[in-house]
């Protein structure tokens, strides 16, 4: 088929289209005045105050019912997307598991991987153990002093909480 032959058929195509969507959308617009004219007549104020209130009734109840079936159309829709949900994920897991890749084991230090991400220009150095500050370990003296004879602090505690050596000392 010749470039021309081809570039007629698409233009051709193209017409048939652009023909069909004016009149889907003159069919739309035609539809969309039909419904009003059908579901919402002219509006005639009346003259007393009794009519003005009966007019206003029927509005309300107009417009239950449509939110009656707005809500319904709602409902529909929503379960029609979660059966529409869960038909994908059927053919999804129909279609076969993801088969995750073996990964291979790769040696390599903490510096050379650190050094591929972050690239040459940057020095890194993970040697953790350089960074650290040496502490060494105090042996508390003062535990040694507080053991002592066992005997001498209950003889000091006994009685009223250690309160006892407070009195006999005052008596």
């Amino acid at each position: 088929m010749t470039s021309s032959r081809r570039h007629h058929l698409k233009s051709l195509m193209l017409s048939i289209a652009k023909d069909l969507l004016e009149a889907e959308a003159a069919e739309a617009v035609e539809e969309r005045n039909r419904y009003m004219e059908e579901n919402c007549p002219a509006l005639s104020l009346p003259d007393s105050i009794q009519e003005l209130q009966e007019l206003c009734k029927k509005f309300h109840q107009k417009i239950d019912t449509v939110d009656e079936q707005r809500y319904d159309m709602a409902s529909k829709v929503g379960k029609c997307d979660k059966e529409i949900e869960d038909l994908k994920m059927k053919v999804q897991d129909l279609k076969g598991k993801f088969k995750k890749p073996a990964l291979r084991k790769v040696r390599m230090s903490a510096d050379a991987m650190l050094q591929a991400l972050l690239g040459s220009k940057h020095k890194v150095n993970m040697d953790l153990r350089a960074n650290l500050k040496q502490v060494k370990k105090e042996v508390k003296e003062e535990e040694k002093e507080a053991i002592g004879d066992w005997r001498k602090n209950i003889e000091d505690k006994a009685g009223m909480g250690g309160r006892k050596k407070i009195f006999e000392a005052e008596a």
